[in-house]
């Protein structure tokens, strides 16, 4: 043993001769670095000693270890010694003027007048919808369904029809698909059938596409391999929702950051699981969203756990993704949840002149550790501890339960008061105003962007049950873009000075709009006329009565009627006009076949609004 006492002695006889040196005059930048060489000397010196012991005695590692790590703490200068209650005053954080690279606000024209239409066509442009339109008909041509000889191309009109009966049919909600066209005296909406055939809305539902089917072959012979691209089928409109968002609205100053689940019961890779969401299983996206009015800024959609970029974690690389410092500039308020707060992450923030505030868990890297004069464990409401470390603010406030805040843009206790229900000395509840945190209520005046677009969104929302993912991502970017021409159009009126229409009314006057935009397609008529054309004539089934009469194509019931061009019995009387009607829809192509008709109620679901 004499050798490591020997080794023992040195480090201390360089310890001595270190402070006697940082006595002389000198500089006070070399003294700060010169107590540095000391505090790190004194720890090596500790780990030495540790070290020795646990050798030579077989004890003493445990307690070697404490020692270094608390003076490491102490030495850093990462924290302070003690928690504070509201008599301490506490310095005035970092500020930075509010510079945006545009005007917060809706990025139009001033002057020009926008109705619904114009402004959800800001986010599904004609170029998009071109492609879509395309995509669809390239891969129904592709997959001509059973007892169809040709594929019937869509056109433009039908998608707009399309779009429009989707919008509607997130106003008025029905148990099944088809009984937006039932004819009972339940239902009888005679919207749907004015637009479109069943039929014919279910064959574009079944073969819309949003990506090149050609490409879909080459990037499905990548699967396995990291070329491959997980989101490929959606990217035309995906790619065109995120920078239409961008670009016709700007943050104000307060933005908030929050996880949307998109709600799906299929089996894909991409759906998630969060348990504190209303919507627990599905599809979950990273939302930038303004705090004052819910518009959806900035978006990306979570595709499982891959290497993040800076090695920091999801949440670090989520926020750093979604806040473009190019895009939005500087001096913008921050509000996250526990689940991205860090004092990593709020440090960085702030040498991008951003200012961040939330919710935190004791456990985050950073966070203090000294248990000095902190929450008493039976604290009354309105309680408040704080530690500043450094630019960092940390404060502790006892609600019903204790709050734990971390904010760069408050001061611990600013005066505020909230009221709160408590029971006083006998026992009986009262009501008293309690102190609260600014950080505190900031945060809960400003973190619901998410959750307000989220709201708008659920109101009146299209998703329907579907067995293919990209279309449940179709219908999401269909509620995006109606609820943020929305907001443009309650801030363009609030600008105006003028009274915004419900959202309600203004989807009704989209679904209306939208159908302007084509002329409307032959429609089935609900009244009994004469026969469509000369070459559709009705005829008696030759046979006594019995043999004479089959099940109607279009009732099921029994009719001595049939069409002698098409050889389909049909009735043909005052009540039951199935003659008329069956020869006014659309697409008789598919209807006059059986295999057709059981191709498309199986690819698509009856149900709407069912997930």
């Amino acid at each position: 043993m004499a050798s490591p006492r020997k080794n023992f002695r040195r480090v201390e006889d360089i310890l001595a001769e270190i402070c006697q040196s940082s006595d002389e005059d000198v500089p006070l930048h070399q003294k700060s670095s010169e107590s540095e060489l000391i505090s790190e000397c004194l720890c090596f010196y500790l780990c030495q000693r540790g070290s020795i012991s646990a050798r030579g005695r077989g004890k003493g590692k445990a307690p070697a270890r404490k020692a270094t790590l608390k003076h490491t703490a102490i030495a850093s200068g990462t924290e302070e010694d003690q928690w504070h209650d509201i008599s301490v005053k506490d310095n005035n954080p970092p500020k930075f003027p509010f510079k945006p690279f545009r005007t917060p606000g809706p990025q139009l024209i001033p002057t020009c007048t926008y109705n619904p239409v114009e402004l959800l066509q800001l986010f599904f442009t004609s170029t998009v919808l071109q492609t879509i339109l395309a995509n669809t008909n390239t891969f129904g041509a592709m997959n001509v369904p059973d007892g169809q000889k040709s594929w019937k191309d869509f056109t433009m009109e039908d998608l707009y029809g399309f779009l429009a009966l989707v919008i509607y049919m997130g106003i008025v909600k029905v148990p099944k698909l088809s009984d937006y066209w039932s004819r009972s005296n339940i239902y009888s909406l005679p919207l749907p059938s004015r637009i479109m055939s069943r039929k014919k809305f279910q064959k574009l539902l079944r073969f819309l596409h949003l990506s090149d089917p050609k490409t879909d072959a080459d990037n499905d012979k990548k699967k396995g391999t990291p070329a491959y691209d997980r989101l490929h089928k959606i990217k035309p409109l995906y790619g065109q929702m995120v920078e239409s968002c961008k670009a016709n609205f700007h943050p104000f100053q307060s933005i908030s950051i929050d996880e949307r689940m998109v709600k799906s019961k299929a089996r894909s890779s991409l759906k998630q699981y969060m348990k504190d969401k209303p919507t627990k299983w599905g599809y979950k996206l990273f939302v930038l969203a303004d705090s004052s009015c819910g518009y959806t800024w900035n978006f990306f959609i979570y595709e499982g756990k891959a290497v993040v970029e800076h090695g920091k974690g999801l949440s670090y690389e989520s926020v750093m993704a979604l806040l473009e410092h190019k895009v939005l500039g500087t001096g913008y308020k921050l509000f996250v949840d526990n689940f991205y707060t860090s004092p990593t992450l709020f440090q960085d923030l702030l040498l991008r002149k951003t200012v961040a505030c939330g919710t935190i868990r004791p456990n985050r890297i950073g966070f203090p550790k000294t248990e000095v004069n902190s929450m008493p464990r039976k604290a009354a409401r309105g309680t408040i501890r704080w530690m500043r470390v450094k630019s960092l603010l940390f404060v502790r406030w006892m609600d019903t339960r204790e709050v734990i805040m971390c904010s760069t843009m408050h001061r611990a206790y600013e005066g505020g008061k909230v009221r709160r229900r408590v029971k006083d000395k006998s026992n009986r509840w009262t009501v008293v105003s309690v102190p609260v945190p600014a950080a505190v209520q900031e945060y809960n005046k400003s973190m619901g962007g998410v959750d307000t677009s989220d709201a708008l969104i659920n109101y009146y929302n299209v998703v329907h049950k579907t067995r293919k993912w990209y279309k449940t991502f179709f219908y999401h970017f269909l509620d995006i873009a109606v609820v943020n021409s929305y907001i443009l159009h309650c801030e363009m009126a609030k600008s105006r000075q003028q009274k915004a229409l419900p959202q309600k009314s203004f989807r009704e006057a989209l679904v209306l709009q939208l159908l302007d935009c084509g002329s409307p397609s032959p429609v089935a008529s609900t009244s009994a006329a004469p026969p469509s054309a000369p070459t559709h004539k009705p005829e008696y089934i030759k046979g006594d009565s019995t043999i004479g009469r089959r099940n109607c194509r279009q009732c099921g019931r029994k009719t001595p009627i049939i069409c002698t061009t098409c050889q389909v019995p049909l009735c043909f009387v005052a009540q039951r006009d199935c003659f008329n009607m069956w020869h006014n829809e659309d697409d008789r192509e598919d209807e006059e076949n059986p295999a057709a008709d059981r191709a498309l109620d199986k690819d698509v679901p009856d149900e709407v609004n069912s997930m």
